[in-house]
């Protein structure tokens, strides 16, 4: 499998050693790990060819179609970085461009039937990673997480 994520603090010290890291680094390497778990699942499942720019992509997917603006918007990249992604997802059968409701020079993007079904295989990954997650650190401690994590900052 490629590399997936790049890496975001020296490893040199170890996995557990974690210390000397202040908040952002810290859960910047959870995010990491959490990241590698869905790449992971994505391949068990048959969906290996998901990229992280489709992965963040699919994460800001509503479930009506959406303009390739409002998509760039939300993920506060370019139109044209937008546009790439969806092209290659649309060649995958993930994605499909739909005509605009009121503007017939428009289109939007929504999720195909293959696509729909990668999203239920996405939700139940997830759910095995959390429920993975909850094992490794034990149920009082992941409830104490989602409690915080659930919070506003």
């Amino acid at each position: 499998m490629p590399e997936r994520t790049a890496t975001l603090i020296d490893e040199g010290s170890g996995e557990d050693d974690t210390s000397a890291l202040n908040l952002r680094q810290l859960l910047l390497k959870r995010s990491v790990w959490f990241e590698e778990q869905i790449f992971e699942a994505a391949e068990r499942y048959g969906y290996g060819f998901v990229t992280p720019a489709m992965n963040r992509l699919f994460a800001h997917m509503p479930r009506q179609p959406i303009s390739i603006s409002a998509l760039a918007r939300r993920l506060a990249v370019s139109r044209q970085a937008v546009h790439q992604t969806v092209a290659e997802a649309c060649r995958r059968g993930i994605l499909e461009l739909v005509s605009h409701e009121t503007d017939a020079r428009l289109r939007k993007v929504r999720f195909t039937k293959k696509g729909r079904a990668m999203k239920q295989a996405a939700a139940l990954a997830v759910q095995e990673i959390e429920a993975e997650l909850e094992r490794r650190l034990g149920a009082e401690d992941f409830a104490a997480l989602r409690r915080i994590l659930e919070r506003a900052w």
